[in-house]
């Protein structure tokens, strides 16, 4: 009976041993949580002085944790934990390269702050158009092996624009497999590759009902900007493009006087192009639980207008402004979700309260 029993006992003891290792052992992939809601008065210096203001504007963030099996557990019974492949994550990049290419979202990010917070309050700016920022390179793309992350193309066939549309309408109606020539900077060194255009997937729109051509990148813009006040934004260990709207905030209240948070706590989320529009971000959700725990009462949105085919590809089937006000409804009753799809559309909110019409084909 005694040997029977230690038979058990080890048995039982393997099983919980390979359970701990189990739950323990790194998973490919990232568990996705509730970040911070930072003030962004502690990154953000115009001519050398911070904000001293009674109001905040907040820039919320995701946090990205290896995964294991018993983190992986927790997203099952915690709706604010969420499970993410390396791949979808990274793209398929070092984590090197990740880490530099949300590097050069910010620095995008912030450059186009600038110029849109500068423009509405009538402030001396200037800006040096570069050229763009390579973000990845694709498998089928010609210039897989040329063409490196990092990299600034300056022009193609000797063309140089103003803006990345400039290079993107350049090649679009361009035949499959037209040899193009790409000149870049890589590490202040120039260079030049050829290669051949591609058809790029999923770019079927009315102005380009077959598809648009390419040459297989993903890209940003390289802009250099300078001001009159001087603007300085560290953003510290923050990456990537969403907090354009907010930084865009910041300056463009800190540079007027402070009159438009008005003593306000205020969250959001969101990119901004240098001609004010706000675009779409990942993980709005768990943003407004980090806006909730900062205590913001406001949390700007990026708004879409919503339809059939597009739910079809945003995250849980909706679109950010409608996540974002489903999970502020059921977990943060006191947060006031509002809809921006430009820069102005939030200066009218804190100047009057006003708010943009949306349309909701969920209900």
């Amino acid at each position: 009976m005694r040997k029977k029993n230690k038979i058990i006992v080890a048995v039982v003891s393997v099983l919980v041993l390979a359970g701990i290792v189990a739950g323990v052992w790194p998973l490919n992939g990232y568990i996705e949580s509730p970040g911070e809601a930072d003030d962004l008065s502690r990154f953000v210096t115009i001519d050398g002085k911070k904000d001293t203001a009674k109001g905040q504007y907040r820039i919320t963030s995701v946090f990205l944790t290896q995964a294991n099996g018993f983190k992986f557990l927790q997203t099952k019974i915690n709706p604010h934990l969420s499970y993410a492949s390396e791949a979808d994550v990274t793209g398929g990049e070092s984590s090197a390269t990740f880490s530099k290419v949300q590097d050069f979202y910010m620095q995008s990010a912030i450059a186009n702050a600038e110029q849109v917070a500068f423009n509405k309050a009538n402030k001396p700016i200037t800006t040096q158009y570069r050229g763009i920022y390579v973000l990845s390179v694709s498998d089928t793309s010609h210039f897989k092996k040329t063409i490196k992350v990092g990299d600034t193309i300056t022009a193609i066939d000797g063309h140089h624009y103003e803006n990345s549309d400039g290079f993107i309408k350049y090649l679009a109606n361009k035949k499959k497999g037209t040899t193009v020539t790409v000149s870049y900077t890589r590490d202040d060194k120039s260079g030049q590759a050829k290669g051949t255009t591609i058809k790029l997937p999923g770019t079927k729109t009315p102005e380009y009902p077959n598809g648009r051509a390419g040459i297989g990148i993903v890209l940003t813009d390289n802009v250099a900007v300078t001001t009159t006040p001087k603007v300085s934004v560290d953003p510290g260990q923050i990456g990537g493009p969403s907090g354009g709207l907010m930084f865009t905030l910041q300056i463009y209240d800190q540079l007027t006087g402070d009159k438009l948070a008005n003593g306000r706590n205020i969250s959001g989320t969101g990119t901004m192009n240098a001609n004010g529009y706000v675009g779409e971000i990942g993980g709005i959700d768990k943003k407004i639980m980090a806006a909730k725990a900062a205590g913001s009462t406001v949390f700007f949105a990026p708004y879409v207008k919503p339809t059939k085919e597009l739910l079809k590809y945003e995250e849980q089937h909706k679109t950010n402004y409608m996540l974002a006000r489903d999970t502020a409804k059921k977990y943060a009753p006191k947060l006031k979700v509002i809809p921006v799809q430009t820069f102005d559309d939030a200066v009218n909110y804190l100047k009057s309260g006003t708010i943009i019409k949306t349309t909701d084909s969920t209900h």
